[in-house]
């Protein structure tokens, strides 16, 4: 029995030695748990509340409203039934749903970059290393496998290009599952035009069909476009409602402002899909670059690696330059839809660079082995200390538990002493999911999509503190995707704790609108110092010693005679 154990870890000690870091990264999750400190910006603000309501509100298949956000949040704005991770909200405690999901992303980055890069490095510690390394990147928590399962699905369809009708079975089940882990809007419908392109370039060039390529790609499209009926329900046949996004006005920087834009995303990446290559990565590539020139060795795919990531820093920026807005005025779908997402592929095609660059220098350095080895170590502690748990603490931002505090809004709810479902509230100076994550039905929210009329309704409410602040106008009107009670002095500052000493005391909102919608509490972070000008009731504050919050409780007064 041992010397099996033993012959195992010898052959595949690389694997498991990698498995095993990537498990240590992971360990906060599990140690820690509702005491982890995660992302906030698009995850502890978002996307973790919206898995929970909907797991809550069981609508799954339903093409009705969520009524606990905006007097009815249209289903379809919300996750589609077919989404595994909503299954992991309604089957296990958000926290844990989080850590699985984060478990299942890190390791289908790894084997899925693994497999990949076998096909054309020699060194099984390269591969095993810049595989782990891509696993611990900070990918966008609710992106799940959409960025991190690039490699694992360019490999599988790599694979039945090569070797047609004859791919294993696993990897067709791998290409049917996927879609149910990844998003099709973010990059999947690029990726799957780029395969569409790929065998249609085949076809051109070999003058034959490979049909099992084409069967592939018709095949993992049509489970997608089943799996978002509900958007294309809304998109084509429901004329229920006109989405907030029909009034999207992005994209008006000047040519400087857009190369920019190209150099910090080539450089730095988007927070979305940040590849942390500016350091290490990159300066590896340029001795690689050198090398193979010294030892006239032709690095063509590294070259196409970071030419095309450069093309898609260009494409990315350029989305947003003003010449673009005679497109996106004149074609709603410009206008409407990201095609700029497609540099969401910079962390694999850096990470596949990185490979590259590394076989070069592995077989044509001097000491290329020890070089490699401490570049591996090098980027794997500076992954680490971008991990969640020590980033986020680092950064004096709140655990999952802090950023929720349900004890104490427990305490406001006992308090008010009604059914949730019988009044409405907004929040100033926090996010509006935290009243939501909590089971309050919330006038004010932060969703990707919501009828466009109850923007401009919204808008009213805050139009005083709008007019004094037109960064915040701007910022409102031209996206108006975080549907906040925006305090023109805070800005787009939305975290504010009970060691705060600062006081609002020039707030002005339009209270009747506020009432004309229904409000009938505010639950405010900061004190609002002048709140009777504003019709508004203070009726107690709330703090315990578990929260980082201390909640100012006003109920808007009833209309005056």
């Amino acid at each position: 029995m041992s010397s099996t154990i033993s012959t195992i870890f010898s052959r595949h000690k690389h694997i498991l030695i990698a498995c095993l870091i990537i498990a240590v990264y992971l360990s906060p999750y599990y140690i820690l748990g509702e005491d982890t400190h995660i992302r906030v910006h698009d995850n502890l603000d978002s996307n973790i509340v919206w898995y929970k309501l909907l797991a809550e509100s069981g609508q799954f298949f339903a093409m009705s409203e969520l009524p606990n956000v905006i007097n009815g949040l249209p289903r379809s704005t919300l996750a589609t039934p077919f989404d595994f991770m909503v299954w992991l909200y309604v089957l296990f405690e958000p926290m844990t749903a989080y850590t699985i999901g984060q478990t299942v992303m890190r390791f289908a980055a790894f084997i899925g970059m693994y497999l990949l890069l076998r096909r054309f490095i020699g060194s099984k510690w390269i591969i095993a290393g810049v595989a782990m390394t891509f696993a611990m990147l900070p990918f966008w928590p609710s992106g799940w496998l959409s960025i991190a399962g690039l490699p694992l699905a360019f490999y599988v369809f790599l694979s039945i290009r090569d070797r047609g009708w004859q791919t294993p079975w696993y990897h067709w089940l791998t290409l049917i599952l996927m879609p149910f882990f990844s998003s099709f809007i973010l990059t999947f419908v690029f990726f799957l035009s780029l395969m569409g392109v790929l065998w249609l370039f085949d076809w051109i060039r070999r003058k034959q069909s490979n049909w099992a390529l084409f069967t592939a790609t018709a095949v993992m499209s049509s489970i997608y476009l089943i799996k978002n009926y509900m958007i294309l329900y809304s998109m084509f046949i429901d004329e229920g409602f006109t989405s907030h996004r029909e009034e999207l006005d992005l994209g008006h920087n000047s040519l400087s402002e857009t190369f920019s834009l190209f150099s910090e995303n080539f450089l730095t990446g988007h927070t979305h899909d940040m590849a942390i290559n500016t350091y290490i990565v990159l300066p590896v590539i340029g001795i690689a670059l050198l090398v193979a020139a010294f030892h006239r060795v032709k690095p063509k795919w590294l070259l196409i690696m970071v030419l095309t990531n450069a093309a898609l820093s260009l494409w990315y920026a350029f989305w947003y330059w003003e010449g673009w807005r005679i497109v996106k005025d004149n074609f709603m779908i410009a206008n409407t839809f990201n095609f700029s997402r497609i540099h969401f592929f910079d962390p694999m095609l850096w990470y596949i660079a990185l490979a590259l660059a590394l076989w070069i220098l592995w077989k044509h350095m001097r000491f290329g082995k020890t070089f490699v080895a401490l570049i591996i170590i090098a980027q794997s502690l500076s992954l680490f200390w971008l991990n969640e748990e020590v980033k986020y603490e680092r950064l004096g931002m709140p655990t999952y538990a802090e950023f929720y505090s349900e004890e104490l809004f427990e305490s406001i709810e006992d308090y008010i002493g009604r059914e949730q479902s019988e009044y409405h509230v907004v929040s100033i100076a926090m996010h509006p999911t935290i009243a939501q994550f909590n089971g309050f039905y919330t006038l004010d929210t932060y969703n990707n999509s919501y009828p466009l009329n109850y923007k401009h309704q919204f808008r009213e409410i805050i139009a005083p503190e709008l007019e004094k602040n037109a960064s915040l106008e701007n910022y409102f009107d031209t996206w108006g995707g975080r549907l906040y009670m925006y305090v023109a002095e805070l800005g787009e500052n939305y975290i504010f704790t009970k060691n705060s000493d600062k006081t609002l005391d020039n707030l002005n909102i339009n209270t009747d609108a506020l009432r004309e919608m229904g409000g009938d509490y505010i639950f405010s972070a900061l004190p609002i110092e002048n709140h009777e000008e504003n019709q508004l009731a203070f009726e107690r504050s709330f703090e315990n010693s578990e929260s980082i919050y201390k909640i100012y409780l006003y109920q808007v007064e009833n209309e005056q005679e």
